[in-house]
């Protein structure tokens, strides 16, 4: 079943600020994911109008405390390290695609995983993954990118899998992959 698009229409000012407080009840959101929603539910959301209409909601909610970019970065950065076991680098990629600005996302992260043993942080990805030691080189190899994709750094993955005894060829073979 297709969903449909909702129906743009003409919202006052009051109308859209209960639509994007309802929107952020459901959960947390972003400056950036808000103005988005709500672009696609104003009838001329790019007239001098419809914009000005959406950053005069997005102040109001700014004013109350229901949106800051601040604290949902910093929220998500401890839950994806926490809950999901996920690296750095894969943190930040999230939080870009949500639409959080650079030096915020830097704050956060850094916050975030100050003290975390990456190593650490890569086993404890792996065991939730319930990932084995390897038994060939296309096992390692799935390992290799599964961990890249978590957010791990090369040197953290190639290290996890020289204790797991895989062969100096495979580690050589899978880090020039990764330089490419």
């Amino acid at each position: 079943m297709a969903f449909s698009r909702p129906k743009k229409k003409s919202y006052s000012e009051d109308e859209l600020y209960e639509y994007a407080v309802n929107a952020l009840a459901r959960r947390m959101r972003t400056v950036a994911e808000l103005k988005r929603m709500m672009r696609a539910r104003v009838e001329d959301a790019e007239s001098e109008y419809g914009q000005t209409l959406i950053e005069l909601v997005i102040r109001r909610l700014k004013d109350h405390g229901y949106l800051n970019d601040s604290q949902y970065a910093a929220s998500f950065s401890s839950l994806r390290r926490d809950n999901q076991k996920f690296g750095r680098a894969r943190v930040v990629t999230d939080l870009k695609a949500k639409g959080v600005h650079g030096d915020l996302i830097n704050k956060a992260v850094d916050a975030a995983f100050e003290g975390v043993n990456e190593e650490r942080q890569a086993r404890e990805y792996l065991r939730k993954k319930r990932l084995d030691r390897p038994k060939d080189q296309k096992q390692a190899a799935r390992i290799f990118r599964q961990l890249a994709r978590a957010g791990f750094r090369t040197r953290t993955i190639l290290t996890i899998l020289k204790n797991w005894n895989v062969d100096e060829d495979t580690l050589t073979a899978l880090e020039s992959e990764s330089e490419v």
